[in-house]
């Protein structure tokens, strides 16, 4: 249903709040309740979906959630109705409060036909949280309440650190619908006023950025680091802060998705990307596609961890799909075999050879605002193993993303995947290492010291008593 004739049914319930006054292109400070943490999170790879986690401790006494990490969420939201929702601080946020602008709210919720609670509160802010799996829309209370992440020194965990008030929005369970098995809502680390690295940092100390280090590993976690610009230490102590190349990160002006927030630009994280190189030789660019239209808000390349593969406008996957299948077969000897759905380019495992960084096959250079800026994606990042009965092949990690695709290039999780990449959110640019399998560590060589969910709950306790 169109979202203008959505309103025409939410009227007898809600009245649309001021539009934000908020500069187009800047990132609010929190609520001052919230102070500046160096904190953490340990994210995992579900290998049915192909998406990642984040774990967090939402409420009083605290509880472990685990979210679907979305790097392009506006704000988080966790299940509110299956099993019923208990906390000692939690509270609605009303329509008058001066947190409720900033909060990027569309709308002003009355409801009296229950009693105040959790899940329905009158007068109270209200989002509308996305499935960004299924573009299904939701229209729930936002509120606050306690949240809980361990603190770091960017080399193991330390205490955990409680945040009073975070902001959430509450989330029916068809919102939920495709995430992974186990989860129970949506970590939002997006460009957003009320996105998790936003709220838990506070300018001018320490730096408004966090990082993630997704990791593909069957059994051991990936980080996340909110608040910190480095220290990241990795076993054995290899600092990745260090060495990291950086490109603008570019704001989307028209919106989002399905729901289009007046004044504000897309909560995803947007880099330049002018030409693709495979094997040291450029594919011809499309300029216009790899920019972004300023008025529609399509084309450019666009960083996020919904899709697990990296998705190309049909014109221009054609155009590095063929470049790479020249370049396998004349310097690397290979011939495609027969191909595995999703991917269109395949090679038998049996002559491809091993490198520390994956797969030994033309590399692939996205090539940034200009030619000295780029990071080699190698076959670690580039080539997905297929094994399964008679099948064992290497298949190009790039999908045809259609003709009509919103991004002219989606960078997936599987891309990212081994490489750190920082966000700092302040100066608005990405920091992005190239494949740390290279420098002989891995994403999931952080060393989370824990004696698992018991010894962090001892941490909880101790903080919210004192």
């Amino acid at each position: 249903m169109p979202l203008h004739v959505l309103a025409l049914f939410l009227l007898p319930i809600i009245s649309l709040a001021p539009p934000p006054t908020l500069s187009l292109f800047t990132v609010a400070p929190p609520p001052p309740a919230l102070r500046s943490l160096l904190l953490l999170s340990p994210i995992q790879k579900d290998h049915t979906t192909l998406r990642y986690t984040l774990s967090i401790y939402p409420r009083t006494p605290p509880q472990r959630l685990d979210l679907l990490l979305h790097l392009g969420g506006r704000f988080s939201r966790v299940d509110r109705y299956s099993g019923g929702y208990s906390s000692a601080t939690y509270r609605h946020i009303p329509c008058n409060f001066s947190v409720c602008i900033p909060l990027d709210s569309l709308a002003c919720g009355y409801r009296y036909d229950r009693p105040p609670g959790p899940t329905c509160s009158n007068d109270t802010c209200e989002y509308f949280p996305e499935n960004p799996l299924t573009g299904k829309v939701g229209l729930e209370n936002a509120l606050l309440d306690a949240l809980g992440l361990p603190s770091t020194d960017g080399s193991s965990l330390g205490r955990v650190d409680v945040i009073p008030d975070f902001p959430f929005s509450r989330a029916k369970p068809d919102l939920l619908a495709q995430f992974p098995k186990g989860t129970s809502g949506l970590a939002a680390l997006g460009f957003s006023n009320v996105s998790l690295p936003v709220q838990v940092t506070e300018a001018p100390s320490p730096p408004r950025c966090f990082a993630l280090c997704l990791s593909g590993s069957r059994t051991a976690s990936g980080v996340t680091f909110v608040g910190t610009a480095g220290p990241y230490n990795f076993i054995p102590g290899i600092d990745l802060s260090k060495g990291l190349t950086y490109t603008p990160i570019l704001p989307n002006p028209p919106g989002d998705t399905v729901i289009t927030y007046a004044r504000r630009p897309a909560a995803e994280y947007y880099v330049g990307v002018t030409a693709v190189v495979v094997n040291g030789k450029a594919v011809p660019p499309n300029a216009t596609l790899l920019a972004i239209d300023p008025e529609s808000g399509y084309g450019g390349t666009l960083i996020g961890t919904v899709p697990p593969y990296t998705a190309l406008r049909t014109s221009i996957y054609r155009g590095v799909a063929e470049a790479f299948e020249q370049e396998a077969s004349t310097a690397f000897n290979l011939t495609g075999t027969q191909p595995v759905k999703p991917f269109s380019l395949c090679y038998s495992a049996t002559y491809v050879a091993g490198t520390r960084a994956g797969p030994a096959v033309p590399a692939i250079d996205p090539v940034m605002q200009s030619e000295d800026v780029l990071r080699s994606v190698l076959g670690a990042n580039s080539m997905v193993r297929i094994k399964r009965k008679e099948t064992d092949v290497w298949c190009l990690g790039l999908v045809d993303g259609g003709a009509e695709a919103r991004a002219a290039i989606a960078i997936g999780g599987h891309r990212m995947e081994d490489n750190l990449l920082r966000f700092d959110l302040k100066s608005m640019r990405l920091g992005f290492s190239s494949s740390v399998l290279l420098q002989g560590t891995a994403c999931a060589n952080f060393n989370f010291t824990t004696d698992g969910d018991g010894h962090l709950w001892a941490f909880f306790q101790t903080r919210i008593n004192c």
